[in-house]
């Protein structure tokens, strides 16, 4: 950080947001390998909160990487940049009141962690939606793994790179086993309270 910066205090602060809007704000982060459902049950879970009259925006991965993070790769280093700066985003928006779903492979534990660190543990709930990587392939939506197996696309997490999953997430969600629409019922049942 620039030596040269001064952090500037606003009048209006992140309680004065969230009282107009009526609810707390968080940031919901959704892990798991691509392909187990983190963007899917994002959106649902964000289009009841509309319902709700709950300000939501949702941040995905591959929309950031078209955008703001268009400059990183996938190597190790670049995925950490890449969660770092969707933290700081988030943190912004948490700050302006919104709850903010967050749907990115994050791979690593030290950065959810860093996440943790960036919008402060109470406004932070990590979402594990843990998907067997047999299914993650069956499903092979964009043909990711495929790609990978075939050497065409390099550090695919869960193939050639590694993916170190929650070990005490908030919410665990096994889309192996549970259909899409209890999977968001229990992650509402946990948000709505936290919420009040």
């Amino acid at each position: 950080m620039s030596s040269n910066t001064v952090r500037h205090d606003y009048k209006v602060t992140k309680e004065n947001r969230q009282k107009q809007m009526g609810h707390r704000s968080l940031l919901l982060w959704f892990t798991g390998l691509s392909g187990s459902g983190k963007s899917t049950l994002a959106n649902l879970v964000e289009l009841e909160l509309h319902k709700k009259g709950i300000a939501t925006y949702s941040l995905d991965g591959d929309n950031i990487r078209q955008g703001i993070n268009k400059d990183l790769s996938f190597a190790p280093e670049d995925r950490t940049e890449n969660i770092r700066r969707i933290a700081e985003i988030s943190n912004l928006m948490v700050d302006a009141g919104v709850v903010t779903l967050a749907a990115f492979v994050s791979p690593y534990i030290a950065d959810r962690e860093n996440i943790k660190h960036i919008v402060g543990a109470p406004n932070f709930i990590e979402i594990y939606v843990n998907t067997s990587l047999e299914e993650c392939e069956r499903r092979d939506v964009k043909g990711l793994y495929r790609k990978a197996r075939a050497g065409e696309i390099k550090n695919m997490t869960g193939i050639s790179a590694p993916y170190e999953a929650p070990i005490n997430p908030d919410i665990e969600i096994k889309t192996d086993h549970q259909d899409i629409n209890t999977s968001v019922q229990t992650i509402l049942e946990v948000i709505i309270q936290k919420l009040k």
